[in-house]
C-alpha cells in the first residue's frame, strides 16, 4: 500500500511540476496560481519524505 501511495505522490508531485511550467510559459503568467501550485507541490514533497523515512 505505501509504494501505490508514494507513486500517487510522485505523480501529483509531477503534474504540479507541469503545470508549473505552463503556467510560466503564457504570455501573462498567473504568479498567484504559480505560488499556490509551488505551496501544494512543497507539501507533497514534505509528505514523500515523512512516507519514505516510516517505509
Amino acid at each position: 500500500m505505501e509504494l501505490s501511495h508514494i507513486s500517487a505522490l510522485e505523480s501529483k508531485h509531477a503534474g504540479l511540476e507541469r503545470r508549473i511550467a505552463e503556467e510560466r510559459n503564457r504570455p501573462l503568467p498567473n504568479e498567484a496560481l504559480i505560488k499556490e501550485l509551488k505551496r501544494r507541490k512543497l507539501r507533497i514533497k514534505e509528505e514523500l519524505a515523512h512516507v519514505q523515512q516510516v517505509h
